[in-house]
């Protein structure tokens, strides 16, 4: 897109036309070959990178978009996953990294959900996982000379390959064979499915806690694997070596949430340290110990890698600046072709005492603007999630047309500690509601926010909780905005793919026949009668995570009673990969609260 068609185009459009690019992804052997997602045409694909010469190709090119992909350690293919229209439910295919036809990656292998992929530096090994409504999980081995991929983990309940180990050996599997699917276990197990050992941090004691797999040591022969773990109430990575049983902790005292990943030669580990919506980066010497602070901006840091010669590629972003990959060499890695999107303003941190405890929110308002403002309530997804300092198109385009934006980290936002994430248990979405009706309050007693023009907004949970607040909260909104919804929970739990079944059993403690109170408690569906204010809702036709059926309940009843409503149905699964599919959403949700707010 050209300069001029920019300047014909309003700020908020532009932001979400304007080129982007994910963090690049690095072949293991052949580093100088790399993977990406952008949308420079307009639809979020899978690139193709040789640094050596500096090409790029598109690998990828479908009607509703690619992102799934992985190099193979040796650079030579790339695999992506193929499903139909956004429905999560397909295959993996690969094609060769220079280009050229894709080829079905694992035939033998029925269309499934993805439950994990890792290969080999052999270029021919590869463990894949499945999940179907059928079977539960499956894991297969496609090991060199075999007729076909070998079965060898099948249970139920939800489960994913973590990694193979760097000589093609191990493979390490998280797993929730116990039922508690907020709160993995590891085992860890040869190419024949045989156990080596067992890591569970869910047995013994009266806490849930939860593992989950970092990567093996990028060294042959090195039976070290990198886990996470909860055990002083946060995530945090300690070093367990799956041969000798031995685990060492690495004690960081960072707060918050602490992932890692190794340095290519395993002397150090790249830390991850994410904490009150904001996220920096560090370097932890095994030799001695040390922990050593990585420059990087005051923001959110959502991607980050250590390369062989030692520097540190990372995508960062703050809710004022576009997103850009940098490096702790100087330089911009990956600078999208076009013009870069437009600034926005930054946030403001508010904590309110809620209660469950100081719940935090990200406030935005327009440049120069006093209050009281129409302000929009944009409710994070996940649940277990969190809204940061980084750039985001959707709140930008509010803030523009002249509202404040509130984001609200409800209990079970990731980043504040174990017990504010496991705190969503059984009285589900109203624990959420409790704590954004504090911040409301604190919005409108501040001078923010105008208690007439109050927009309750979100997609998917976000969704869920903009129209449980609709209904259990009728008077504190003026309207609201639902994208992919829970709006049925039980008819939901029915349709929706068999890993979000067990984390619905998890967060209710039992199915809908099981404790159908609780579910009817947590319903949107439950409280439809009560909705006073206009609602607008969108939903994927494909969508396997909040499927039709049960937004189609929920708008029944609105029509029975003839309660101002639109509804927004378009071709795809949980969201939508096309730039002009988001653009058109978003502008349907402006003029609907401009025809509607007060």
């Amino acid at each position: 897109m050209t300069e001029s068609n920019r300047a014909a185009m309003p700020d908020w459009e532009a932001r979400f036309r304007a080129p982007r690019v994910s963090l690049p992804d690095w072949a293991e052997d052949a580093p100088h070959r790399s993977l990406f997602v952008s949308n420079a045409t307009g639809t979020y694909e899978l690139y193709a990178w040789d640094r050596a010469t500096g090409e790029q190709r598109r690998a990828t090119d479908r009607a509703n978009g690619t992102t799934d992909g992985v190099l193979s350690p040796d650079g030579a293919w790339i695999w992506w996953f193929d499903d139909t229209d956004g429905d999560e439910f397909g295959i993996w295919r690969r094609q060769p990294f220079a280009g050229g036809p894709d080829t079905e990656a694992v035939p033998g292998l029925a269309a499934s959900y993805p439950a994990g992929l890792a290969l080999g530096r052999d270029g021919r090994t590869a463990v894949v996982g499945r999940s179907t409504d059928e079977d539960g999980t499956t894991i297969h081995v496609v090991a060199p000379g075999a007729d076909a991929p070998a079965e060898i983990y099948r249970h139920r309940e939800s489960a994913g390959v973590g990694d193979l180990s760097h000589d093609g050996t191990l493979i390490a599997i998280e797993h929730t064979e116990h039922g508690d699917a907020m709160h993995a276990a590891l085992r860890v197990v040869r190419l024949d499915g045989s156990p080596v050992a067992e890591l569970d941090d869910t047995k013994g004691g009266t806490e849930e806690l939860g593992l989950e797999v970092l990567g093996f040591a990028p060294v042959t022969g090195d039976t070290r694997l990198l886990v996470g773990h909860q055990r002083r109430g946060h995530w945090e990575p300690m070093v367990w070596d799956v041969a000798s049983g031995t685990e060492t902790d690495l004690t960081l005292d960072l707060p918050g949430d602490v992932s890692a990943e190794w340095y290519p030669d395993g002397s150090a580990l790249l830390i991850a340290h994410s904490f009150e919506a904001r996220g920096d980066l560090w370097r932890y010497e095994f030799a001695t110990g040390a922990l050593t602070r990585v420059d990087t901006p005051r923001g959110t840091v959502s991607g980050a890698s250590a390369r062989p010669d030692g520097s540190v590629e990372y995508l960062w972003s703050s809710a004022a600046e576009p997103p850009v990959v940098r490096s702790t060499s100087g330089e911009v890695v990956l600078d999208p072709p076009g013009f870069t999107a437009p600034l926005s303003v930054p946030v403001e941190d508010v904590w309110v005492e809620g209660p469950g405890g100081r719940v935090h929110a990200l406030v935005q308002r327009p440049a120069g603007a006093s209050g009281p403002l129409p302000t929009v309530f944009e409710i994070h997804g996940g649940p277990t999630w969190h809204d940061s300092d980084a750039f985001a198109a959707g709140p930008a385009a509010w803030l523009d047309h002249g509202y404040a934006v509130v984001r609200v980290n409800y209990r079970g936002s990731t980043g504040y500690g174990r017990e504010w994430t496991d705190a969503l248990k059984h009285r589900v979405g109203l624990i959420e509601l409790e704590d954004i009706a504090a911040v409301r309050e604190w919005a409108v007693s501040s001078g923010l926010a105008d208690p007439e023009r109050l927009v309750l907004a979100g997609g998917s949970w976000g969704g869920f909780l903009t129209l449980l607040g609709l209904g259990t909260q009728p008077g504190a909104w003026a309207v609201g905005l639902a994208a992919v919804p829970v709006a049925d929970y039980p008819a939901a739990y029915e349709d929706e793919m068999e890993a979000l079944k067990a984390l619905d059993r998890t967060l209710f403690g039992g199915s809908p026949e099981e404790v159908p109170d609780r579910y009817a408690a947590s319903s949107p569906l439950t409280y439809v009668d009560d909705v006073k204010a206009p609602v607008h809702i969108s939903a994927g036709l494909n969508d396997p995570r909040c499927p039709i059926r049960q937004i189609d309940n929920y708008v029944d009843r609105l029509k029975a009673r003839d309660a101002v409503h639109e509804v927004y149905r378009y071709d795809a699964g949980h969201g939508s990969l096309v730039v002009e599919e988001r653009i058109k959403q978003v502008a349907l949700e402006l003029d609907f609260v401009r025809r509607h707010l007060p």
